[in-house]
C-alpha cells in the first residue's frame, strides 16, 4: 500500500467504526503514547493507513484484555500479533501484564482522592480522564471506579472527608461515569435493561457503574435515575421491553422500606423479567430477594457473567 496515497487511508469516523475504539481515546493513544502516527490533511483532519487500522485493532484487543496501553503502545506490530495469539490459544488465561494494570489503577486511585483532599475538582477530572486513557474499560470500572466510590464512602463515614469533600467528589465522579455511559451505543436489536435504585436509596453512583458495565456488554440500557417506586420501574419495563432490571442498594443494610419495595416490583413485574439487585448493601436484603425470586449480584464480574448467561437463553 502507498501510504502517501490519499485514497488508501481512511478518515478518524471510519476507523472507529472499524475498531470500536472512540476518537477521543484514539486521539489520547497518540498523543501520549504514539501508539499510530497518522498522516495530515491539508485542513489538518487525520488519515489512517491500513496498517493503523490493524494497529489499533491489536491494541484494543489487548487492552480490552487486561494489558496496559503505556506497556503495550512501544510494542512493534509483530509483538502485538504474537500477544493476541497467545490471547486466542488460552483466552481463559490472563495476560501478564493484567497485574500490571491493576498497580496502575492502584496509582490513579492514589491520585484521585489527592485530588479530593485538595478539594480540587479540576484535577480530580484529570485524574479520571487520564484514568480512561490508560485502563480498559472494565479495569477503570471495577479496579477504580468502585473502590473509589467506597474509600470516599468510607472516609466520609469515618469523618475523615468533610461534606463538601464528600459532595465535590461525588458530584465529578457522577459527571464522569454519566459521560462514559453516554459513550456507549448498543444496537436496536440488543436486549433492554432497566437499571435503577429502589424508593429511599439516594446514592446512584453505583447504578452509574452497572449501567455503564452493562452497556459495555452490548445490552441497551435505560438508567432511570435513583429513589424510584416499584410501580415506576414496572412501567418503564413495560415500556421498553425490558429484558431484564438491575437494582443498586447501597446503604443502609436494613431498611424494612426497601425490603418491601422488592417485593412489590416482583409482584407486579412481568413474568419471565428476572430482577438483578447489587451493590455494598444488597447481600443485607437476601430474604427479601429470596422471597422475590431476584438474583443478587456481588461484584460486576458477577452482573456480566449473569447478564452473559442471560443474553445466550432463549
Amino acid at each position: 500500500m502507498d501510504l502517501h496515497d490519499d485514497t488508501a487511508l481512511q478518515p478518524i469516523g471510519l476507523v472507529c467504526r472499524r475498531t470500536g475504539l472512540k476518537p477521543d481515546l484514539i486521539r489520547a493513544w497518540e498523543r501520549r503514547y504514539k501508539a499510530v502516527e497518522p498522516q495530515r490533511t491539508g485542513g489538518k483532519h487525520r488519515l489512517y493507513s491500513e496498517e493503523d487500522v490493524e494497529r489499533l485493532r491489536l491494541l484494543g484487543a489487548l487492552t480490552d484484555a487486561g494489558h496496559s496501553i503505556s506497556r503495550i503502545a512501544p510494542l512493534e506490530d509483530d509483538q502485538l500479533r504474537a500477544l493476541v495469539g497467545e490471547l486466542e490459544l488460552d483466552s481463559e488465561t490472563k495476560p501478564a501484564p493484567a497485574d500490571g494494570a491493576g498497580s496502575d489503577a492502584d496509582e490513579h486511585l492514589r491520585h484521585c482522592m489527592e485530588a479530593i483532599e485538595a478539594l480540587d475538582r479540576v484535577r480530580l477530572e484529570y485524574e479520571l480522564e487520564r484514568a480512561a486513557v490508560d485502563l480498559n474499560r472494565f479495569h477503570l470500572l471495577e479496579k477504580l471506579l468502585v473502590p473509589l466510590m467506597q474509600r470516599i464512602g468510607d472516609r466520609w463515614l469515618r469523618g475523615e472527608l468533610r461534606p463538601i469533600h464528600e459532595h465535590m467528589a461525588t458530584a465529578t465522579v457522577r459527571s464522569f461515569v454519566g459521560n462514559l455511559h453516554n459513550a456507549y451505543r448498543a444496537p436496536g436489536s440488543a436486549p433492554h435493561l432497566i437499571v435503577t435504585t429502589p424508593t429511599g436509596q439516594l446514592h446512584e453512583l453505583g447504578a452509574l457503574v452497572a449501567a455503564c458495565a452493562a452497556a459495555a456488554e452490548g445490552w441497551n440500557v435505560t438508567y432511570l435515575g435513583p429513589d424510584l417506586p416499584a410501580e415506576e420501574i414496572v412501567a418503564a419495563a413495560r415500556q421498553r421491553r425490558a429484558r431484564a432490571i438491575l437494582l443498586s442498594i447501597v446503604y443502609p443494610p436494613d431498611d424494612a422500606h426497601v425490603s418491601s419495595e422488592i417485593r412489590r416490583l416482583a409482584r407486579h413485574l412481568d413474568a419471565g423479567i428476572p430482577i438483578f439487585v447489587g451493590g455494598r448493601a444488597a447481600a443485607g436484603y437476601i430474604a427479601a430477594l429470596e422471597e422475590a425470586g431476584a438474583l443478587l449480584t456481588e461484584d460486576l464480574g458477577d452482573l456480566r457473567r449473569e447478564l452473559a448467561e442471560l443474553r445466550q437463553g432463549p
